[in-house]
């Protein structure tokens, strides 16, 4: 932390907001005064990208936040200046590169899953509610309402079931 704090001073940071919790998600006391602080004009300085977000889609969410804000982002180790056109080039080929590697592996999760399933190994979540339970209730008369609440269910479901 110390030597973070180093180099956002080297940077000429007049304000240092700093959290002692990770980076995992984004209720951070720190970011949150800061996301509620900075204005027009301003200028956020992190000195590496894993400090800032943890995932790219956090990151690019917290930049679009700063951005609809006017506000220009720079991390020092990455070299990455939102202010400049290099620099929002860089996070565009970021961003691509990152929807790139979830499509990959969405696909190579629905190659997985077919493979799967055609071994017999992958049949989906076990059924919570049966229909059969939902039809005796239903001709015992219980309320749909009712119903969904005692099986723990979405009365959408229970109407699915019924009809089934």
């Amino acid at each position: 932390m110390d030597v973070q704090l180093g180099e956002l001073a080297a940077q000429g940071c007049e304000r240092i907001y700093e959290d002692k919790a990770t980076g995992t998600n984004c209720e951070r006391a720190g970011l949150i005064e800061m996301m509620g602080f900075v204005r027009e004009g301003d200028t956020i300085v992190v000195s590496r990208l894993d400090r800032f977000a943890r995932s790219l889609s956090d990151l690019f969410q917290l930049l679009d936040q700063l951005a609809a804000k006017g506000v220009a982002f720079q991390c020092v180790h990455q070299n990455i200046d939102t202010s400049s056109s290099t620099g929002k080039l860089t996070l565009a080929i970021l961003g691509a590169v990152a929807e790139f590697e979830n499509d990959l592996r969405r696909e190579r999760q629905r190659d997985g899953i077919a493979k799967a399933k055609s071994n017999g190994i992958y049949k989906g979540r076990r059924a919570m509610v049966s229909a059969e339970r939902v039809k005796e209730l239903i001709a015992s008369g219980t309320a749909i309402s009712e119903i969904a609440r005692q099986l723990g269910c979405h009365r959408q479901t229970v109407y699915r079931l019924a009809r089934s």
